[in-house]
């Protein structure tokens, strides 16, 4: 596309992997505490159009292997910007770095986290200013209202710390003003396709009280990205009749989403984890996760490293939450979102969650219902279900509510299921594989066990 940058850049290289051993060196990531990309509206004389700057070690000066904080300044000006662009621009960053072969790039806001090849190295792309380059001509070509642009990446650890106290407040205030509006007020939804290259039948629902799984576009971001880019990938939903109230249902939005999804998802539930869940992508800032034995959810944002309360870490349940697919009790979902009133409204909200890191529950502190805050555990007070319950018990957690309604005798169970087989101390061994259900209960009409005879092959006639 561009004959002054030593790699090629299109459409084409959108959802590359870069795997541990093909890297050349990493910025951001989970292991880096401060990174972002912010985007400002300034003034005309304060923007110096075209102009690049690098901060601290540029790639040709880096140690290969390394992992380094990452911090990515646009400036722009132009006569008919108003804030409100500036969320939907910092979006469109994530979209076109991954246009560039060999550069991925990941999440979004302070949660960055981005690889560069070896082989992309080798054929000359030793500096940031390519990317530079490539996010200012795609920037201005798609929005020429952008009249001026100057680019600063950061990465000496120092000189990014201010920047990023910066972009936090910056966050903040544009989540906060987000908060003032129900989704009852508006008549239309906003929808993002941004992330269809990586979830083909995903699309995101922006509502006044349901933010995008990113963390990074609320419904005025929305708003003004569908106004200066009609045709662009976030777009109106008409709400159309309200179906299911507490659900969350709209016609409009069934409608749009099997539209977008071209027939693969015809029905969504804006407040619940399941039957009809929202849509995933990949790039959702957190988890809720539904944990059967509590009736209760767990909830895990994406920089916690530790396993959770079920035993999984991030990584192995965004694997079972992405893809764009529906998945009972796997919930993508973004910070604000857990802020929202409607957060998981039809499942009983922060009365059905149980479990999430202490970190977060300190983030959540004045959104939490004060009668629920000590009911909730972290890593701190358990470690396993079994620990869970004891502690859900103690406190008196409402979930527990829900053991005594649900709870039948064994002669119950029988009665209503049929019998119930227990598996705990019989494992299942198939093709090498030693398969062991603990504390499962499982439902069937009927159960049939047959060996799997090998096929010997026909005798050549």
């Amino acid at each position: 596309m561009f004959d002054d940058i030593p790699v090629e850049v299109g459409l084409i290289h959108v959802g590359e992997r870069i795997r541990k051993n093909d890297m050349y060196v990493e910025f951001g990531g989970p292991d880096i505490k401060e990174k972002f990309e912010l985007v400002r509206v300034r003034k005309s004389d304060q923007v110096t159009d075209g102009k690049i700057t690098v901060i601290g070690p540029d790639i040709s000066a880096m140690d290969p292997q390394k992992k380094y904080p990452f911090g990515i300044l646009i400036e722009i000006a132009g006569s008919q910007l108003e804030e409100d662009i500036e969320g939907v621009i910092e979006r469109r960053i994530h979209e076109y770095c991954n246009y560039i072969e060999g550069f991925m790039h990941l999440n979004q806001r302070y949660d960055i986290w981005v690889r560069l090849s070896k082989k992309a190295f080798n054929k000359g792309f030793t500096s940031l200013s390519y990317v530079g380059k490539v996010l200012e001509r795609l920037l201005k070509s798609e929005l020429p209202i952008i009249e001026s642009m100057q680019i600063t990446f950061y990465t000496d650890a120092k000189e990014i710390s201010l920047v990023y106290e910066e972009a936090k407040k910056a966050y903040e205030t544009r989540d906060a003003r987000a908060r003032g509006l129900t989704d009852e007020e508006v008549e239309v939804f906003y929808g993002c396709a941004l992330c269809q290259s990586f979830a083909p039948s995903h699309v995101c629902v922006i509502t006044p009280q349901r933010y995008a799984n990113c963390g990074a576009i609320s419904w005025f971001d929305g708003r003004a990205a569908a106004r200066i880019d009609p045709k662009g990938p976030i777009f109106s939903i008409e709400k159309g009749v309200c179906l299911d109230k507490e659900m969350g249902e709209y016609s409009g939005v069934n409608e749009s989403a099997k539209k977008r999804s071209l027939g693969e998802v015809n029905r969504v539930y804006l407040y619940s984890a399941f039957k009809y869940p929202h849509t995933s992508c990949g790039c959702f800032e957190g988890i809720a996760f539904y944990i059967p034995e509590v009736e209760g959810f767990g909830t895990v944002m994406r920089g916690y490293r530790d396993v959770t309360v079920n035993g999984l870490p991030f990584s192995t349940m965004a694997d079972s939450t992405a893809g764009g697919r529906q998945v009972d009790g796997f919930h993508g979902i973004s910070l604000e979102y857990m802020r929202s009133p409607k957060f998981l409204a039809s499942d009983g909200g922060f009365a059905r969650i149980v479990w999430m890191p202490s970190d977060l529950k300190e983030q959540l502190r004045s959104f939490i219902p004060p009668d629920l805050f000590d009911k909730i555990a972290t890593e701190k007070d358990v470690k396993t279900i079994e620990e869970l319950k004891k502690f859900l018990a103690d406190r008196e957690h409402p979930v527990c509510d829900r053991w005594e309604e649900t709870a039948l005798t064994p002669s119950e169970e029988i009665a209503l299921h049929g019998p119930v087989y227990s598996v705990g101390d019989l494992p299942i061994t198939s093709a090498g594989f030693k398969i062991i259900f603990k504390n499962a209960r499982i439902y069937a009409d009927r159960v049939t066990i047959q060996p799997v005879k090998s096929k010997k092959p026909e005798k050549e006639k």
